[in-house]
């Protein structure tokens, strides 16, 4: 059963006060399923209804998985009561998350109804820079010193387990906090028990770290590249402050795709749905460059406008432009997409360039060579079937502007993205249009050079 159905039920259990058959329903659904059947509730005090039939243990994590207007509409609703207990409830970082995303009437209720201890913790968050590893941490995590024995380190999680966001992974500390090695929970299981967590844990040879200020980026490329469930995030001495959780991580992973696919298609990043944003803020996130791209195809008009009377004079002229533009552009978004997606991924670095450069020429080569071949082909074919006046000579001119395109623009799509990388800009922002507008203008300044060198009228 899909959730649309079931929130359908859902809402007919409401409307007919089934609340005892809707709050068993309740105990047999997935968090995440529960959450979005709320989110698609059409009446924002069936969302309340709904919430308040979950049992303690449940709705706590129903609440971090809600979107931020339903978690709004709830705090709002709930009484102080209801409110202290749901932030005691919750784990810290799904608490930050939770603030950072609603008004600040708000959170300034939610502060004045949690208790000082977890209220400092939050504001701590809170203080770290936005997509930084502190602002994403949690600190339920599993730790305890390097001189404990085995028995007394399993001994630890059993007493505490039921607090911690994770304990696949345990992290080991000295005297002084100082994050010193890690023990998976399998390798702990199999100890002895009277063994040292020193002698059995990872040490520093094999330990992986980040710093509360690295950007989340890093997290995510940490965790990716070495398999983690979790990454241990630590102060400027090293001290063990928290961990990030691989849920955590997914979300900074999906986070950081979106925000370069809304670059590469050149829109300012948006923070909300595309549902819940705004015409107006649709339309500013668009328009800048969108006009940035208007006012660069003046140089193309430009370029059009100066072979005027040679496009008149030659018949086959002016209805290859559009292919060799589009051939260019497209040749040119292959590459960037390629050189942005491996910049991302850590696979490419600037100290790449002249690798990535000399293969993408020859694949350029190649690609242009078949092109120009399949392209005269089909021009004489067309010429025969048609009976058009377009000489030889243009389908030569015409061929050798589109291998020469190919190439330039394959180089420009390997290049434009690792400056931007050199310059410290995102290098998704030199791609698609962008590079298609700079294409687009030497394709036709390379057609109209070959036109000239080769035909006369």
């Amino acid at each position: 059963m899909d959730n649309k159905a079931i929130t359908e039920i859902i809402e007919k259990m409401l409307a007919n006060n089934k609340f005892s058959a809707l709050k068993e329903l309740l105990t047999e659904m997935n968090v995440v399923d529960i959450a979005q059947a709320i989110e698609e509730t059409e009446l924002p005090e069936n969302q309340v209804r709904i919430f308040r039939l979950l049992s303690k243990d449940y709705s706590a994590q129903v609440f971090s998985y809600l979107d931020s207007d339903s978690q709004g509409a709830i705090v709002e609703a709930i009484t102080n009561t209801e409110l202290k207990f749901l932030m005691e409830d919750m784990f810290v970082d799904d608490a930050v998350d939770f603030l950072e995303e609603v008004p600040a009437n708000i959170v300034t209720r939610v502060l004045a109804h949690t208790n000082p201890e977890t209220r400092n913790l939050i504001n701590r968050f809170l203080n770290y820079p936005e997509n930084s590893a502190g602002s994403i941490m949690t600190i339920e995590m599993v730790s305890f010193p390097e001189t404990y024995t085995v028995d007394m380190a399993i001994a630890e999680i059993r007493r505490t387990a039921l607090d911690k966001e994770t304990i696949y992974t345990c992290y080991c500390t000295d005297s002084q906090r100082k994050l010193v090695g890690s023990v998976p929970l399998r390798r702990l299981i199999v100890s002895p028990g009277e063994s040292e967590i020193r002698d059995i844990m990872y040490d520093d040879d094999q330990l992986l770290f980040v710093n509360t200020l690295d950007d989340q980026e890093s997290v995510a490329a940490l965790a990716r590249k070495y398999d983690l469930l979790s990454v241990p995030v630590v102060d400027n001495e090293q001290r063990l402050v928290g961990i990030i959780t691989i849920d955590d991580i997914v979300d900074v992973i999906e986070d950081e795709n979106t925000e370069d696919f809304e670059k590469m298609a050149l829109l300012l990043p948006s923070e909300d749905q595309y549902l819940k944003t705004g015409v107006l803020t649709l339309t500013k996130n668009r328009i800048i460059w969108l006009l940035v791209l208007m006012v660069s195809a003046t140089f193309t008009g430009q370029i059009i406008e100066g072979f005027e009377d040679k496009l008149s004079a030659i018949a086959g002229l002016t209805a290859s432009i559009p292919m060799l533009m589009d051939t260019g552009g497209n040749s040119g978004n292959q590459v960037s997409t390629l050189i942005i997606r491996g910049l991302a991924l850590g696979d490419i670095t600037i100290k790449d360039y002249f690798k990535v450069l000399w293969k993408e020429i020859r694949v350029a080569f190649l690609c242009g060579i078949t092109l120009a071949a399949v392209n005269f082909v089909r021009m004489y074919i067309l010429r025969m079937i048609t009976g058009s006046q377009t000489e030889t000579p243009v389908f030569i001119v015409v061929c050798l502007s589109m291998l020469c395109a190919v190439i330039v623009a394959k180089m420009i799509g390997a290049s434009l993205p690792m400056l931007a990388k050199l310059l410290k800009l995102d290098p998704a922002l030199m791609a698609g249009p962008m590079i298609t507008t700079i294409v687009d203008a030497l394709s036709l300044l390379i057609y109209f050079g070959f036109a000239s060198l080769i035909l006369t009228v």
